[in-house]
């Protein structure tokens, strides 16, 4: 922060558009996700890219700087919640789709979103499906590098 309370131009802030390469591990230590074999992850910070919590702890970093922090599960990805799991009829599913438990499947929601959901159980002619994120529940070891910051575009943030 500057004297006068305003952010740094060079650190990241709302509207900040920002490259960074990340991997997100479990608390055991087991890698998740990365973008470390390919291309950094750029984005916009507030555009809806990264999760709320892990928006959070990249605010004031600079290019060049890394962070490792662990989040807890209320600022990750929440706690699972029994209304995410659904049963559903085997009639539901595409006849030629071999079902087993672990398998997780896409589905279109009413609205026409796509979510994952996870087959819990097969019993008979029902399925579980548990639409709950895969990492709720955990904590995450949110670990980034800093490769560019650039100013938010006057004008093109949003006050919401």
């Amino acid at each position: 922060m500057t004297e006068a309370g305003m952010p740094d131009a060079d650190s990241i802030q709302p509207g900040s558009e920002v490259c960074m390469h990340y991997t997100l591990r479990l608390e055991d230590g087991m890698e998740v996700d990365t973008s470390r074999d390919g291309e950094p992850m750029c984005f916009t910070m507030g555009d809806g890219s990264l999760i709320q919590g892990l928006e959070l702890v990249l605010y004031g970093l600079r290019a060049g700087e890394r962070q490792d922090i662990l989040i807890s599960p209320q600022d990750a990805f929440g706690f699972p919640e029994d209304e995410n799991i659904h049963t559903m009829a085997r009639s539901d599913f595409d006849a030629g789709l071999e079902l087993r438990e672990g398998l997780i499947i896409e589905f279109t929601t009413p609205s026409g979103e796509i979510t994952p959901g996870a087959i819990r159980a097969i019993e008979g002619d029902v399925v579980t499906v548990d639409f709950n994120h895969p990492l709720a529940g955990h904590s995450i070891r949110f670990e980034v590098e800093i490769l560019s910051v650039r100013p938010p575009t006057p004008g093109a943030t949003s006050s919401s």
